[in-house]
């Protein structure tokens, strides 16, 4: 049998196939980033879970996709947690960006993330480029949930969020400076904590939005969220696509959530900076289901 996990910060999808691409299981666990959770945390998250429990010594192949996988020490940790748990795997381990590709495309483009966290990459049509190292929460990802709720946060405590926004905060979430530094600095999964406060902005209440006046009365989003969200879109841009030098020239896909409910503020970016937008996909677990049937019936793995 054939495990494949899309591993993030947050959360972790797990999906069971056979020799045939037949789909025998579905589960997930809490997040697995080995740069911000500790071995033994990583351990216990996975051997929790019962539906992995019972196949422990029945999977033969397992591909891991995650988050901060990216470099060699945490894909290390990773790696032995995996093979420990599954000893009669062939156990691999690689970045979340080959996932991403699996599940955008088979053509040449570049294939960028907006999760938890954020990432891209160029896809030649065979192999992935990263040229830029990911240096995570704290020095990059851009447009990421955790750049989002950071900005929440910091607007809020500045008083630079409208009054009638920073009521609902307030209304959404425990908002005490002792419990937000603790959550920052003492906790696990940082990253993960600050990605939370971003759902705020894509389940606003009715009365903070505005309506068109057209006969549909579509929701329109507040012009405080559009302009948070469009300046974090835009250094994702101008740091992780334009450093590209054909970026004008291939099609631009994005994978995660994030980029799933922000897709009207990325088109509006694309056409100021002449871009062209590929898929968005919000599950990449979806499309590499689908990426290993197709390799599994290639006689490819």
């Amino acid at each position: 049998m054939i495990l494949i996990t899309d591993g993030g910060s947050t959360k972790c999808d797990w999906v069971l196939l056979d020799k045939s691409g037949n789909v025998l299981l579905k589960t997930a666990t809490l997040g697995l980033n080995p740069t911000v959770v500790p071995k033994d945390e990583l351990l216990l998250r996975i051997a929790s879970n019962t539906d992995l429990k019972n196949v422990f010594e029945q999977i033969e192949i397992l591909n891991f996709y995650g988050a901060g996988c990216g470099t060699i020490s945490p894909r290390t940790i990773l790696l032995e947690v995996l093979q420990t748990l599954f000893p009669k795997a062939k156990v691999s381990v690689a970045e979340d960006l080959a996932a991403a590709v699996y599940a955008a495309t088979t053509k040449p483009g570049i294939v960028c993330i907006l999760g938890t966290g954020s990432n891209s990459c160029y896809f030649d049509g065979t192999e992935i480029h990263a040229p830029i190292a990911s240096l995570g929460y704290i020095l990059m990802d851009e447009a990421s949930g955790n750049y989002f709720g950071k900005r929440l946060i910091r607007d809020y405590f500045y008083r630079h969020m409208p009054d009638e926004i920073a009521l609902e905060f307030e209304k959404c979430f425990n908002l005490n400076a002792d419990e937000i530094k603790m959550n920052l600095y003492k906790k696990l999964n940082p990253n993960a904590y600050l990605a939370s406060f971003a759902q705020f902005i894509f389940a606003q209440p009715e009365h903070l939005l505005n309506f068109d006046t057209s006969k549909t009365g579509a929701k329109k989003i507040n012009p405080y969220f559009y302009e948070l969200i469009k300046e974090g879109i835009t250094q994702f841009i101008e740091c992780r696509v334009l450093c590209f030098e054909n970026a004008r020239e291939v099609p631009i896909h994005f994978i995660g959530s994030i980029a799933h409910f922000s897709k009207d503020i990325i088109k509006d970016c694309f056409n100021e900076y002449n871009l062209e937008l590929g898929n968005i996909v919000q599950r990449p677990i979806d499309g590499l289901i689908e990426y290993y049937k197709d390799s599994i019936l290639k006689s490819q793995i």
